[in-house]
């Protein structure tokens, strides 16, 4: 009976989406437990179909390369001049460009979420217009619950968007029009990278009714979404994101009954820094030009509804009072921006290549949220005066900054000479604490950051009163304050356009007789306009009773004689539906400056009406609130002491001896995933313009609890074997699904050939699952998966049993499979070493097994941080693997380490150390529990059914023996009761040239004769120095390099370990007549190419049970001695 091995070509990681963006076609996997280097599998497939692939391989390659130079031959028959192929040439290499940046922009980014304690340090050099405009190093508090909430969720909205995806939005798409009726979404993933949120600020004492949240968010995502339109063969899609700004949400107005919150608001305070990277027809969008523009539209369309002062409102108690108030809230107040001047500016102009230094042509920009305005050029000069007056709405307090940039005029690009800004009411970089002196009145010159000199202005605040008793008194003023390019204003008018009724029918020709002769509903849209100012609805189409609920802003310098002229117009802009000309002196007589009501329309139907809301508000500067600083601030001119306040009145608190981690800490388990083989695949390969079928290439991607996998390809086979095995650490959250998705490999995209889900809570409930699982959204197809659930076990007495399994059941290519699960729980440090000698750290601690790390949260300036936090990790020898923590400060380097052996776990009680461990630098002392537990497999399928050889049973196949018929297949008891017998050194003492431990056994499913090298022991050493022995193998009677196989050289040892895996492939009844020569051998030396010979031994495989593969020691001989022993 042969052996079932599970000889499986376990696929290794590949890199990370940031070290690998592409090709789509390969799913990227991280998982965190396997290390091995990936190697091509390619020993598995004859070579006729592997030498037609690379052939076919070699042609496309080639057929690529003449579609070059298809456009170069057109350009010449056609008589076209050679620079339409030099701007071809360059549209390609500009979009090329652009795509990389793209992607090194979002490695980078990715990079900084993964590592932003290291990859920021490197850049703190830098000034503050030197770093990415989303980086941002904000004083609020950090959420990582939250981003473990959001990092648990994430897969389950994944599933969410694919199923609205595909079961709402494309029935939409393909139903609005009949071009589009092929649409389908091909691929829906979010990707493994949730969006993170990097900090949250509660903003307190605003108002007593509301709840202010600002949430810094980062999405640095690998989601990809495809779509396809078949008919037309049309693939287009996206493949990673990045989102960054700063969010805020808004609960109001809080109310005493249930849900305490009457309605959300959500606004990015600042426009959000977006960067999309297109794939399939998209990629025209990256072309130089195009890109920008793209993003620039995408942008503004999240602006139009999400940016301020537009915000989303999502109301939870059904009839809210007000919603239009709250949607489209009145402003803050008026910031007056005068742009006085600038002195000291660096000077960008040379001469003669810069021999002679001229001056600077400067001017400014001010932004304000989405507001921006340009200041004039000033010509030749270095202390500019503008005399330049700008109005904004302030929104929102605090939040909204004002931000001042300078620069040189130039013919070409326009060189940077400076910027400042403030945030929230605070000038930072420029003085401390401006929250009143920025929202009264300010005069003051502010240095510029990343150039030279001061830009000088004044801030008025205006509040906004809801009477008309001091609009003479404003206008008054107005008139002796000289202000350009545009006068002071009085007031401010905010209109909100609700909705209209009974608009007149069109009809094609746009005449008033016949528009209430039509028939065709308009698309309605309205037009608002104050003087010169003008702006405009969105259009809703196809109705009479349009419903906009948008809100239009206008400034008012003299409401008395102004007028608000209003046109109903169809989308076309051609035909008007109606007009309304509004006095604002109406509204001075109204109360509150208000007027809430419906209004008739003219030149319209007879109940054709407008329902508006008009509130005006006068701008009024109170100069009793008038406060100036005492003097300019400058940069680092406070050294706050930022050491942590004690009380005496409090008691210190007993130094705990041991952990007290949560219930859920060590309940982990390990899924073992053993993807076996398909069948009935359906074909996607074709040929000859899809005239001849060929077949697939098939892959298998695994998810499961936020880790891929992702398996070989196998050419051209519709019923593919793999035999590969995959392990992951999963928890007993219920809800979690295992999503297999099966690819055919191709040059360009990759093909769906199905997919399944299994439920894990069956799988942990059961803890062994066997089974053939159809394949869903294909016409046929069924793959074969064994789940198997390995709980750890606290008790190292089988751990060198395990050991002896896993090797028995990888194979050659594969990962070695894990045999133990550490768990760790780091709850407090002690005694760290301050900073600079008197200042607190702000530590964090990383821990590390092999390739696989966990990093903490930062606690902020303390010696004695808390951070309770576990993690989990595989471990696949821990006779020899350690444990590394180390714990570092934010800007202060490392602060101690500890490197914490796995064998001292072997050794204690119950696999598990839970105390206080001291640092290696003598500073500082970790509380840590580390606990190990071995993972015993009871279904690993290795048989031990009888120790005599039989050729009538060897053909049955490795499935067979997995199946778990009890005439073939021993239980695990069994198997490690023979495997205890056959690692139990000999009763005889070895043999004077020692001994060496091996497996032989034939796999027939394979149809190779198998050979594992474990190690030597008491070998015999000739010189003064331990040999460097390795194994040599030798299948006899051939003594070519085909049948010759060698380990690896262990140095100076006369122990050595090799645990290597060797096979032939041969038919059984050839390998029955072969003998194995053994031979342990050693390098003389460096130069020289002699080798030692330290013992050999030789098996004749027709005496040995190769269905048995129980690993036996042998004693080695000298060259003249034969047999086996």
């Amino acid at each position: 009976m042969e052996p079932s091995l599970g000889d499986s070509s376990s696929s290794s990681p590949s890199p990370s989406p940031v070290d690998q963006p592409y090709p789509p076609s390969e799913p990227p996997d991280q998982p965190t437990t396997a290390h091995a280097k990936p190697e091509q599998s390619s020993g598995d497939q004859p070579a006729g179909p592997g030498a037609a692939g690379e052939a076919l391989a070699v042609l496309t390659s080639f057929g690529r390369r003449l579609l070059v130079l298809v456009p170069v031959y057109l350009a010449g028959a056609m008589g076209l001049s050679v620079g339409f192929v030099l701007f071809g040439l360059a549209l390609y290499l500009g979009w090329r460009r652009v795509r990389e940046e793209k992607e090194r922009s979002l490695r980078v980014a990715r990079q900084l979420l993964d590592d932003e304690e290291r990859l920021t340090a490197k850049t703190l050099y830098m000034s503050h217009r030197e770093l990415p405009a989303w980086v941002s190093f904000p004083d609020v508090e950090k959420a990582e619950w939250l981003n473990k909430i959001v990092a648990q969720v994430w897969p389950f909205l994944g599933q969410y968007m694919e199923k609205l995806l595909a079961e709402t939005v494309a029935p939409a798409v393909r139903g609005s029009n009949p071009h589009l009726q092929t649409f389908t979404f091909t691929r829906v993933e979010l990707g493994e990278k949730p969006l993170r949120i990097l900090g949250v600020k509660v903003h307190t004492g605003q108002s007593k009714k509301q709840i202010l949240l600002d949430l810094n968010i980062s999405y640095v995502g690998d989601l990809q979404i495809d779509v396809e339109v078949k008919k037309y063969f049309c693939k287009a899609g996206v493949k990673g994101m990045q989102l960054h700004g700063v969010l805020r949400v808004i609960l109001e107005p809080l109310m005493g009954d249930l849900p305490i919150v009457g309605a959300v608001s959500m606004f990015f305070i600042r426009r959000p820094t977006l960067d999309i990277n297109w794939t399939g027809m998209t990629n025209l969008l990256d072309i130089p030009g195009l890109s920008s523009l793209s993003d620039t539209m995408i942008m503004d369309s999240i602006a139009a509804f999400l940016v301020l002062p537009n915000r989303l409102l999502v109301p939870l108690v059904p009839d809210l009072q007000d919603v239009a108030q709250l949607r489209s809230p009145l402003p803050r107040g008026i910031i007056r921006i005068h742009l006085l001047a600038a002195r000291g500016l660096s000077s960008k102009d040379k001469y003669v290549k810069g021999l002679i230094e001229g001056k600077s042509d400067p001017y400014a920009l001010v932004r304000v949220g989405t507001q921006a305005f340009c200041s004039r050029v000033i010509n030749e000069e270095l202390n500019p005066q503008w005399g330049e007056t700008y109005e904004v709405m302030v929104h929102e307090v605090p939040g909204q900054e004002i931000e001042v940039e300078v620069f040189d005029k130039d013919p070409d690009k326009d060189d940077f000479l400076g910027s400042g800004y403030c945030i929230g009411g605070e000038e930072v970089g420029w003085v401390s604490d401006l929250y009143l002196t920025l929202f009264y009145l300010s005069l003051q010159w502010f240095p510029l950051q990343g150039g030279q000199g001061q830009v000088h202005l004044r801030l008025e605040w205006l509040s906004l009163l809801p009477d008309a008793e001091k609009l003479e008194q404003i206008l008054q003023w107005n008139r002796g304050v000289s202000s350009r390019p545009e006068p002071p204003s009085a007031a401010i008018l905010v209109v909100y356009l609700d909705r209209a009724q009974d608009l007149p029918m069109v009809t094609s020709e746009f005449s008033h007789p016949q528009l209430k002769k039509g028939n065709k509903e308009p698309n309605p849209m309205v037009q608002l306009s104050i003087q010169d100012v003008t702006q405009e609805s969105k259009a809703v189409y196809s109705t009479n009773c349009p419903v906009w609920e948008q809100a239009f802003r206008f400034f008012l310098q003299d409401p008395q004689s102004q007028e608000l002229d209003v046109q109903v117009k169809d989308d076309s802009r051609a035909l008007t539906l109606g007009a309304l000309t509004l006095p604002l002196a109406r509204l001075l007589t109204a109360p509150e400056l208000t007027l809430d009501q419906w209004f008739q329309l003219s030149s319209s139907g007879l109940n054709s009406r407008l329902y508006m809301k008009l509130v005006m508000r006068l701008l009024y500067l109170d100069t009793s609130e008038v406060r100036f600083p005492a003097m300019p601030g400058i940069p680092g001119a406070w050294d706050l002491d930022d050491s942590p306040q004690t009380g005496s009145s409090v008691d210190v608190p007993p130094r705990p001896c041991h952990t007290t981690p949560d219930s859920s800490f060590g309940t982990e388990n390990v899924l073992r995933l053993h993807v076996l083989e398909a069948q009935d695949l359906i074909a996607k390969d074709r040929f000859l313009g899809g005239l001849v079928k060929g077949k697939s290439d098939p892959y298998v991607k695994l998810k499961l609890a936020g880790r891929s996998f992702h398996s070989r390809v196998v050419r051209e086979d519709l019923n593919p074997r793999w035999n590969e095995i995959f392990e992951v650490i999963v928890t007993s959250i219920p809800g979690q699904e295992l999503e297999v998705e099966v690819f055919d490999k191709d040059l360009d995209k990759d093909d769906f050939l199905g997919r399944c889900k299994v439920s894990l809570t069956t799988v942990l409930n059961s803890g062994f699952l066997d089974e053939w699982l159809t394949l869903e959204d294909v016409p046929s197809g069924r793959l074969h998966l064994r789940l198997e659930r390995l709980t750890p076990r606290p008790t190292a007495a089988e751990l060198e049993e395990v050991l002896q399994v896993n090797s028995l059941i990888q194979t050659q290519k594969s990962a070695e499979l894990a045999a133990a699960l550490l768990s760790v729980y780091l709850e407090r440090a002690e005694d760290l070493p301050l900073r600079k000698g008197t200042k607190p750290p702000s530590p964090y601690a990383t821990l590390a097994v092999g390739d696989t790390s966990h990093k903490t949260k930062t606690v902020p300036q303390t010696a004695t941080p808390v951070w309770n936090e576990s993690a989990s990790f595989l471990i696949r020898k821990p006779n020899t693997e350690s444990l590394e923590l180390q714990v570092r400060g934010e800007g202060s380097g490392t602060l101690g380490s500890l490197s914490l052996p796995l064998s001292e776990l072997l050794v204690a009680d119950r696999l598990c150390l839970d105390r206080w461990f001291t640092l290696s630098n003598g500073q500082g002392q970790v509380l840590l529990r580390a606990q190990l537990g071995i993972l015993v497999s009871q279904h690993s399928g290795v048989e031990a059914h009888s120790h005599s050889y039989s050729h009538s049973s060897s053909s049955l196949s490795e499935l067979e023996l997995w199946s778990g018929l009890p005439q073939v297949t021993s239980s695990a008891p069994e198997l490690r009761q023979r495997l205890t017998h056959g690692d139990s050194p000999p009763e005889a003492p070895a043999g004077p040239l020692g001994q060496v431990k091996l497996t032989v056994w034939y796999h027939s499913e394979e149809r190779k004769l198998v050979g594992f090298i474990h190690s030597c022991r008491a070998l015999r050493q000739n010189g003064r120095d331990p040999p460097d022995p390795y194994v040599s193998l030798l299948l006899l009677p051939d003594k070519n390099r085909g049948t010759k196989r060698k380990t690896s050289q262990k140095k100076r040892t006369l122990n050595p370990e090799f645990n290597e895996r060797f096979e032939w492939e041969l038919p059984l009844d050839e390998a029955l007549q072969r003998k194995l020569d053994v031979s342990v051998k050693s390098s003389s030396s460096f130069m020289s190419r002699e080798r030692d010979l330290l013992g050999k031994v030789q098996l004749d495989l027709a005496e040995i049970d190769l269905s048995q593969g129980a690993a036996q020691w042998y004693d080695l001989m000298d060259d003249k001695d034969k047999g086996s022993s």
